[in-house]
């Protein structure tokens, strides 16, 4: 069972994760709708981290209030996508379509949010393909493999065998600062670090990245926010 402490009056409910590689304490209110995260590096007592939190609780209330409930995806909900919307719409039979900023979406109230998900994944992958070809011939690296994924803590990763894992939730955001991340990755082909080098070959593929980084961190918990289990799941 994972631990977890509470602070305060009303409580919060911190859950704590413990990482053989962490160095200092991080507390992060990342996820809508989640509990927030404190990662430990090891041997940190429960008494200690507890001491962190109550120090940090002030900032912990003022970052909870500023995320908003989970938003339920099914029929009717309006998504971003890139630059534009996406307005599900649950059509029972036939087959699944999108046109004209409407997703048409078959299948049982419990089925669209799914199949909502899942083509979000492919029209982020797509995405993530045409980008990757264009910026990786221009630093002379390739990847060697791309993985779409739903990770909570991090928006996408690479390995030092050219693998690319990105999250299909950046299809949410605005383009640009999907190809951002897009670029951020790829980068990482070069400079497997987040050392000055490495800051240099990002802004050579995106030069006002610093814009768009700074979106991710202001907005990007808002694209957690959407909820794409059943609608019959509590």
């Amino acid at each position: 069972m994972a631990e977890a402490l509470c602070i305060g009056e009303p409580p919060i409910e911190v859950h704590l994760r413990r990482n053989d590689r962490s160095r200092r304490m991080v507390l992060r209110v990342g996820r809508t709708g989640r509990a927030p995260t404190l990662t430990l590096p090891p041997g940190v007592p429960a008494a200690q981290a507890r001491a962190f939190l109550t120090e940090q609780e002030e900032w912990l209330r003022r970052a909870l209030a500023g995320v908003a409930a989970p938003v339920r995806v099914g029929d009717g909900t309006v998504l971003p996508f890139g630059d534009g919307e996406l307005r599900v719409r649950a059509i029972g039979s036939g087959r699944l379509r999108h046109r004209d900023g409407i997703l048409d979406v078959p299948g049982s109230d419990a089925q669209v949010p799914a199949r909502t998900r899942a083509f979000l994944s492919e029209a982020a992958r797509s995405v993530c393909t045409e980008r990757i070809a264009f910026h990786a011939p221009r630093i002379g690296r390739v990847a060697s493999r791309l993985t779409m994924r739903d990770p909570k803590a991090r928006w996408g990763s690479c390995t030092h065998r050219g693998e690319l894992m990105l999250s299909w939730r950046l299809i949410l955001a605005p383009a640009a600062v999907f190809d951002y991340v897009i670029a951020h990755e790829v980068a990482h082909l070069a400079e497997m670090n987040h050392s000055a080098r490495f800051w240099a070959v990002v802004r050579e593929l995106c030069p006002d990245y610093s814009r768009h980084r700074e979106w991710l961190r202001r907005h990007g918990p808002e694209l957690h926010g959407y909820d794409f289990s059943p609608a019959d799941q509590t």
